[in-house]
């Protein structure tokens, strides 16, 4: 059980698993979903093998509360949808079958193998090292070998409550050491997604990354490209929407990983605004988390406006200087923003649209005479705009006296909010009236056009 630290080219053996029989180890079935016990207990009375595996298992040796309880059996999916009528299978690429107990999942996934033997052909699929279909079924000790990480490859088995670790995945859980079983680069070629699972659980656990682990990730980033746009926002979802998302991002740029994701925010990011480094990114991240710590919902069309703010904002500035009209501008570079990075993480439209109106929404926030400010208070995105323009002004970007303006007005009552834009209303009544002797179209200037702005975006 002890390890050296240069012992990083250990080969897991599928032969000899270390076996920890229920007295020694600290798994209890008082802490495992109910419903996760009902799939175990009925895969066994059904002759079928039945273990609970993966993060569910690490989390209860780490004294966590588990997310999820995941299954492994050496039933394949068509027989678990026979032991279960509340069961769907689900993926083409990896068959699995999900037990539905109203809102709870239990995925039961089938012992996955090495594709030899008597695997029929089509099974497993590898395309230029990357794995794109692997539904050739094994045993488990093919299976334990066959997972990312060696504290993601531990069994408990429900037939005498022992836990079986054929990847020394025990030993680096008490290390705290972040390790992939078998060879680093191709584990990765396999699936480059484990690059980001390789930061995600060095973040959420608190663990460090083993050498050769490590190593490969500043030199193959490259390969996400190959990853689909639909699972990578998937992903990054659960990147920075657990409660660690800032260490995420430092991880993330400190291996060149962030900058192949969002290359216009790292473009941004490597500039200095007026010689202050930009904190935009980091604030609001810092924020999303503690609201998801304190158990506060978030939502991920906040999320990407905070990680792509950046390179809008950057672009609206130069157009205005170019003399572009700023609502005008703000439609059209956030457009150009969206599009460009639609092909690297595709942000669904029920999340991408909401995020251009929190942006379109910031200019008004400027407009604080007659009734424009009582029609933004209305808007139904104002809320969330209102909370990315506090975080605007907490990174020195606005105005805090703006910001202050309008937390108070949201709060008066609705004399206090009429002298609050009385004096403004009145002197800019005298220059709308001159305009429009003059025929000019556009009396109402800004604000008119951000409402349409922000319509466009809805």
């Amino acid at each position: 059980m002890q390890e050296s630290d240069n012992d990083i080219t250990r080969t897991p053996s599928a032969t000899t698993p270390l076996i920890v029989p229920r007295p020694e180890h600290g798994i209890s079935r008082a802490n495992i979903s109910a419903n996760a016990l009902k799939v175990l207990y009925r895969l066994k009375q059904e002759n079928y093998q039945a273990h609970l595996v993966g993060g569910g298992v690490r989390d209860l040796l780490l004294g966590h509360e588990p997310k999820d309880f995941d299954v492994a059996t050496d039933a394949t999916p068509e027989q678990v949808r026979q032991v279960f009528r509340n069961c769907r299978l689900i993926g083409r690429r990896f068959r699995l079958a999900h037990v539905h107990f109203g809102r709870e999942i239990i995925e039961v996934a089938t012992f996955r193998g090495n594709g030899e033997g008597e695997a029929e052909e089509g099974e497993r699929c590898v395309e230029n090292g990357m794995i794109v279909r692997d539904n050739a079924y094994g045993t488990i000790a093919e299976d334990a070998l066959r997972r990312d990480f060696t504290i993601n490859a531990l069994y408990y088995n429900i037939q005498d409550f022992s836990l079986i670790d054929y990847a020394d995945g025990l030993a680096d859980l008490r290390a705290g050491k972040l390790r992939l079983i078998g060879d680093p680069e191709q584990r990765y070629r396999e699936d480059p997604v484990r690059m980001l699972r390789a930061v995600r659980f060095a973040c959420k656990l608190g663990f460090s990354i083993e050498e050769a682990t490590e190593r490969p990730l500043f030199e193959l980033g490259h390969l996400l490209d190959g990853v689909p746009a639909a699972r990578l926002f998937d992903e990054l979802i659960k990147l920075f929407h657990a409660g660690y998302g800032l260490d995420v991002f430092e991880k993330l740029r400190h291996y060149g990983l962030f900058a192949l994701l969002f290359p216009d925010t790292e473009a941004a990011l490597a500039c200095e605004d007026h010689d202050f480094p930009i904190t935009l990114v980091s604030r609001g991240l810092a924020n999303t988390d503690a609201r998801i710590q304190a158990g506060k919902p978030v939502t991920p069309a906040f999320l990407f406006a905070v990680l792509l703010w950046e390179p809008v904002r950057a672009g609206v500035e130069r157009m205005v200087a170019e003399g572009m009209q700023i609502n005008e501008a703000m439609v059209q570079v956030s457009a150009e923003v969206c599009v460009r990075q639609q092909s690297r993480v595709a942000v669904p439209k029920r999340f991408s649209l909401p995020m251009r109106e929190i942006w379109a929404l910031q200019p008004r926030f400027e407009q604080r005479e007659g009734k424009r400010p009582f029609r933004l208070l209305t808007h139904p995105r104002f809320r969330a705009a209102y909370d990315f323009l506090l975080l605007r002004a907490e990174a020195g970007e606005v105005d805090r006296e703006l910001a202050e303006w309008w937390t108070r007005f949201q709060d008066a009552s609705g004399q206090e909010r009429a002298s609050m834009v009385e004096g403004g209303a009145r002197r800019r009544r005298p220059r709308r009236r001159r305009r429009r002797k003059s025929g000019g179209a556009s009396s109402n200037g800004g604000g008119e056009s951000s409402a349409g702005a922000a319509k466009g975006a809805q």
